[in-house]
């Protein structure tokens, strides 16, 4: 048993190493999805795999970390098969706990004395991994051997030496080889980084402290998810959110949750959700269970430590077969969005109905595509259009974010800088600013979304996925209104608009790409939004005077607010929404 004082004292000082080894990364690796917008992350766990630290990079990477440490130990877990200056490479879902293919992960074990402490790793999702199109997204996938190389839980270092054979074959087995080579040596460089500092903190401390210590901050974690669920009023509550396609053709795909709340526990049970479909959107065990995670914890907010400990009172039911947890050998590249997005609303809809206060409204699902191509050097370049990113939806007390990268991430992916954009890639960026009417309308409004527009002068392939251009996402919440939809439009050089998919793969010849991100949905009644805050959305144009007036009741002229006219049309549109 260690004191709370020592213990808050490792608990920072881990999250801080992930942090260290984020930085690292950031700033070694090549690639601009993980230089520019921070699409992996960094975390820690104890030599049983439970993870401790949590506390870098996006959640639905690392709330699942914990299944591919396990396969670590279930494969090599023998007496001396893991050993000082060993380093692990996995991605597969189904063999070695991954969540999608391009989410290879490192894992670096710790010795201290030959004892083996802890683990540090680094799950990146890569720029390209193989498979049927270049970016690692293919929607046209039906199966997983559709979406490039699978890796079982393999030595990529042995004893401090890199395996030649290895490197070549995941290098002979990408488009862009140049940037998984420096990836990769950035990610082992980021947990090399993280081993130094954890074994600093056993020489200070002592390894058996460090491991009491490891044992308390979990048990901390529990109490305080406990607590948090003690305060929800005990009963069963269900909600539902689905996708309205598989990839190929039109049909709802529902995940379906029931979430039981009784004393200082949970049930998550997805029975009823939909069987998995022919499409990448099936999600892996470890994934479904990093997504109910990032539901749980951004609803009860920032207090409960990340970590393995806050699991134990959550108990997760996820039929086989289903979008959930599908059978071998469904695809699954769009995992960590979808289905995992429709697992967390599901989730939120049936919190909300327990504990509003504490609900938050929709944010987009997303509607976006990859653009690759030959660079002058003739290599492969593969472009991800994240300037687009959509809408946060509102909660009590603050308006959505206008854009940001997926609930999945929970902010942890980052928007890039438009000139390094235009720099490495044959690009000109003409617009990216915030959309007027789109938001979800609520005392607190949703995130506008976007409207981006970009010429790419080259031919190049593109993969779009465009998971809300149909069906609005950012829904309302406590009597919030539903953000807008996306909306991508493609034209060639001449002007003329080429039609495209909303999910599917094609070649284009030099194009002006224009999305119309979604936008996040509303908290609670439009009319209670403070005037003066509906007056600066007008001056700022996010909001028209016509929707002011529609909408929230606000008569906005050119000295200001016409208070008189506003009571008397905000009494108006009370007395109609009674009636109806």
């Amino acid at each position: 048993m260690t004191d709370a004082i020592l213990t808050t004292l490792l608990q920072n000082q881990l999250d801080h190493i992930s942090k260290q080894m984020g930085w690292v990364m950031e700033r070694t690796a090549r690639s601009p999805i993980f230089s520019e917008s921070h699409d992996f992350s960094c975390f820690i766990a104890d030599a049983r795999g439970r993870l401790v630290s949590v506390a870098d990079g996006i959640p639905i990477h690392t709330g699942g970390g914990g299944f591919a440490i396990e396969a670590v130990l279930r494969d090599y877990g023998r007496e001396n098969e893991i050993a000082p200056g060993d380093v692990f490479i996995l991605s597969d879902p189904y063999e070695a706990g991954g969540n999608h293919l391009p989410d290879w992960t490192i894992i670096r074990p710790v010795f201290v004395d030959d004892i083996l402490l802890a683990f540090t790793c680094n799950r990146a999702h890569q720029s390209d991994i193989g498979g049927g199109a270049a970016g690692t997204y293919n929607s046209a996938a039906t199966e997983i051997f559709h979406e490039g190389i699978r890796l079982p839980v393999m030595k990529l270092v042995s004893a401090g030496k890199i395996r030649e054979d290895v490197w070549r074959l995941l290098k002979l087995n990408s488009r862009t080889p140049h940037l998984i080579d420096g990836d990769l040596r950035a990610m082992i460089g980021s947990t090399k980084v993280g081993e130094r500092r954890i074994l600093a903190l056993a020489e200070e401390f002592d390894i058996v402290v460090v491991e009491q210590c490891f044992d308390a901050i979990l048990d901390h974690a529990e109490s305080c998810m406990r607590r948090a669920l003690n305060a929800i009023p005990d009963g069963h509550y269900e909600g539902v959110d689905a996708s309205d396609n598989d990839c190929f053709r039109s049909v709802e795909v529902p995940v379906q949750v029931a979430v039981t709340v009784k004393g200082d526990s949970v049930k998550v049970d997805f029975t009823g959700s939909a069987p998995q479909i022919a499409g990448f959107k099936n999600s892996s065990i470890a994934n479904t269970y990093s997504a109910v995670y990032v539901a749980l914890f951004s609803y009860f907010g920032v207090t409960i430590p990340r970590n393995s400990g806050a699991f134990r009172p959550i108990e997760i039911i996820a039929p086989a077969g289903t979008v959930v947890n599908a059978n071998f050998p469904a695809p699954m590249t769009a995992n960590t969005g979808y289905p995992a997005v429709e697992i967390i609303y599901s989730i939120w809809k049936a919190l909300a109905k327990a504990a509003p206060d504490l609900a938050c409204a929709g944010w987009v699902k997303g509607s976006s595509c990859v653009t690759s191509g030959r660079d002058d050097a003739g290599e492969t370049y593969v472009m991800y259009h994240m300037l687009a990113y959509g809408g946060a939806g509102a909660v009590m007390g603050r308006d959505g974010f206008p854009s940001i990268g997926g609930v999945i991430s929970m902010g942890g992916m980052r928007i890039p800088n438009v000139e390094v954009f235009e720099r490495k890639y044959s690009v000109r960026i003409h617009r990216q600013e915030m959309r007027c009417d789109a938001a979800g309308a609520g005392q607190y409004r949703g995130g506008t979304g976007i409207d981006y527009e970009v010429s790419v002068f080259g031919r190049g392939f593109y993969s779009f996925r465009g998971e809300d251009s149909r069906t609005a996402s950012g829904f309302g919440i406590c009597g919030g209104g539903t953000g807008k939809k996306a909306d991508i439009v493609v034209r060639n050089q001449a002007g003329a608009e080429i039609a495209t998919p909303q999910y599917g793969v094609m070649e284009l010849p030099p194009t002006r790409l224009s999305i119309s991100s979604a936008a996040g949905g509303g908290w609670g009644d439009p009319r209670d939004r403070p005037a003066d805050r509906v007056l600066r959305d007008v001056l700022d144009g996010l909001v028209s005077s016509g929707a002011a007036r529609d909408i929230y009741g606000v008569v906005c002229t050119r000295e200001g607010i016409d208070h008189i006219a506003t009571a008397k049309l905000r009494q108006e549109l009370g007395a109609r929404h009674q009636e109806n």
